[in-house]
């Protein structure tokens, strides 16, 4: 597939078919997203293929839980855990939702993707810059993501889909105990494949010059021929 085609068709996919995806296909997604970017060449993701069907239906239960609480944020009018929240709000929202909340579809049909694949990144291995400004710190993902995101690159060469979440990360805990994860290893998403029910379509954004401006963040906007 040609590259600038599947950036702008890689979309999240949250339906797949009953097809089982063959080991050999996805070695081969992972062989090439080893290829992705990190500081210092450390490569400091670790996958685990979830395959056992208890341990899929915990991680569903873990990832359902979460997915309860982002839903009754959103519902709130809450970007679920913005790092400017007030976190009261947040508490008050999530109390008065505990108990209309469902986990959603996806959530509770989670252990169902052909394949599930836990992404932890062992933090002795990040730089992260950002570490000590009195700020939210994310600059190690930086490390971490590109990885992911290659996963969900080489399965759409592969005519698969998928979808990169965080979301069981709430429970960070509990999926680290069920797999077998011990520090320095965080949970970094979990990323969900199979082959799509509907054919990908190129996605929709906001134009470039949007967000992107010259020479300041009050600067004219950016953006010529082609950048639609």
């Amino acid at each position: 597939m040609e590259l600038t085609e599947a950036l702008r068709s890689t979309g999240a996919v949250r339906d797949f078919t009953d097809q089982p995806v063959d080991d050999t296909v996805l070695a081969r997604v992972l062989d090439t997203a080893r290829f992705a970017p990190s500081g210092a060449n450390a490569q400091a993701w670790r996958v685990v293929v979830v395959k056992d069907p208890v341990r899929r239906r915990e991680l569903r239960d873990l990832y359902r839980s979460g997915s309860r609480d982002y839903l009754t944020l959103s519902m709130a009018g809450l970007r679920p855990w913005a790092p400017t929240n007030d976190r009261d709000a947040e508490a008050a929202a999530l109390r008065a939702g505990a108990d209309t909340a469902t986990g959603g579809g996806f959530a509770d049909r989670f252990d169902q993707a052909p394949v599930l694949l836990a992404v932890f990144a062992d933090l002795s291995q990040l730089a992260a810059v950002d570490r000590d400004l009195d700020r939210y710190s994310f600059a190690g993902g930086a490390s971490i993501y590109p990885f992911a995101w290659s996963v969900l690159l080489a399965a759409r060469a592969e005519g698969l889909g998928g979808v990169l979440t965080t979301i069981a990360i709430r429970e960070e805990a509990g999926v680290k105990a069920l797999l077998g994860a011990a520090d320095p290893l965080a949970l970094a998403a979990v990323i969900a494949l199979g082959y799509p029910v509907r054919a990908p379509r190129r996605l929709t954004r906001a134009p470039v010059a949007s967000f992107a401006t010259v020479d300041s963040l009050d600067g004219p906007a950016f953006g010529g021929p082609g950048a639609g």
